[in-house]
């Protein structure tokens, strides 16, 4: 089991949800997926993305760094069977 980290800081919609995609189609079954991202629309995409890939979040979090803005932190467990999202 690898764990994936995503820096996907700065990016605007619909560029966090398209990169995670593209990560979820590239993990093993059981790889841990960890994404960063500023885009507050990230919020609704990416849980239904995960939802859509047969993919579980084991955590999400929105944390407010000092003098920065928002950032969303997603854990995102790669299903042992994928759903094809496409």
């Amino acid at each position: 089991m690898d764990v994936i980290h995503l820096d996907l800081k700065g990016l605007k919609c619909p560029l966090p949800a398209l990169r995670t995609r593209r990560a979820l189609e590239r993990a093993a079954p059981g790889d841990l997926i960890e994404v960063v991202c500023t885009d507050p629309i990230a919020a609704i995409d990416i849980p239904h993305l995960v939802r859509q890939m047969g993919a579980e979040i084991e955590a999400q979090q929105r944390l407010t760094p000092v003098e920065s803005r928002p950032l969303l932190l997603f854990r995102i467990r790669v299903a042992e069977h994928p759903v094809s999202g496409r």
